[in-house]
């Protein structure tokens, strides 16, 4: 038996969730300085959650850290519930000081600089709201057979889909996402994904994954109840994404779905079907009937602590 020689603090927090077991858990390691390429993604697979956020020094000075996203498959550009999260635990670790009651920062990832704001009440971060990038609106699946293959893929009959007269669309705000409405509760709840058949429909329509939506909620506060599928990146259903939580901020301001002004602000409800609640806020701010910025924010509650020996 080999004995182990290097030992890596670790963090674990569950994101979008006021209390422990709901939301999204990261895995956050504070400082990945010495690590190697090949390191990050077996850490990444032995924490097997949705993603491992790795802290590295930034490469801008602007920036205040880099952030290195990874799956268990594979490294992504973006994300949102791991960012919100690392910022939850870089806070709570005091490796940076706080200013009430809005302390605002730039951190770095693999596509640039984006800002992030930490919202702190008695000296704690109690709200984490990050900057996504503007929406790009990257074509719809308006085809028949597109239809039924996505209706295929989730698992529900397609008349749940055309009867809300709205598009599948993809959106991004960092990473591509197909946007699929349903038109009731029990239809977005009876999804039964086929795995393959949603690597197929996103590889088809240059996708990350799908996000369901209805505008029929379990919450009062909420707007819309959504579920994310994301097979193509090695995640089965992820119980809270930010990502993909602005790219349906898009959406719903760009074809109508909410009452639209200046600021638009959407509650999303998430993960309830894997016993994970979750509780996103999408800030959607438009000039001019365009769009100009995504927020993207939520709390977080940190779960675990340790060590890695390796």
């Amino acid at each position: 038996m080999t004995t182990p020689t290097r030992s890596l603090p670790f963090y674990k927090a569950d994101v979008f969730a006021e209390e422990p077991f709901g939301g999204n858990p990261v895995a956050v390691i504070p400082d990945a300085t010495d690590l190697t390429e090949r390191e990050f993604q077996q850490i990444a697979r032995e924490m097997n959650l949705s993603e491992t956020v790795f802290v590295v020094p930034p490469t801008d000075p602007a920036a205040i850290v880099k952030l290195r996203i990874f799956t268990p498959t594979q490294e992504i550009p973006f994300a949102g519930h791991p960012v919100i999260g690392t910022f939850f635990v870089l806070s709570s670790l005091q490796k940076f000081p706080l200013t009430q009651p809005v302390t605002r920062y730039v951190f770095e990832c693999n596509i640039g600089l984006f800002p992030v704001e930490l919202h702190v009440v008695d000296g704690q971060v109690d709200n984490v709201i990050m900057t996504q990038p503007k929406p790009q609106f990257l074509g719809t699946a308006e085809s028949i057979q597109d239809l039924y293959e996505v209706s295929l893929a989730l698992g529900v009959n397609k008349t749940a889909i055309t009867e809300t007269h709205l598009p599948i669309e993809v959106v991004s705000t960092g990473l591509p996402v197909a946007i699929v409405p349903v038109r009731t509760l029990t239809a977005v709840k009876s999804i039964r994904v086929d795995p393959a058949g949603i690597k197929e429909v996103c590889d088809k329509l240059g996708a990350s994954g799908i996000m369901v939506f209805t505008p029929v909620t379990v919450e009062e506060w909420a707007h819309v109840h959504t579920r994310m599928f994301a097979a193509p990146i090695g995640v089965w259903e992820d119980p809270a994404t930010g990502s993909a939580s602005g790219a349906l901020g898009a959406y719903l301001v760009k074809n109508g779905v909410v009452d639209v002004g200046p600021t638009t602000e959407v509650f999303m409800e998430q993960g309830y079907e894997i016993d994970r609640p979750s509780r996103i806020t999408v800030q959607v701010f438009s000039d001019d009937d365009a769009i100009q910025e995504i927020k993207v924010g939520g709390q977080a509650v940190m779960v675990a602590e340790g060590k890695l020996l390796f």
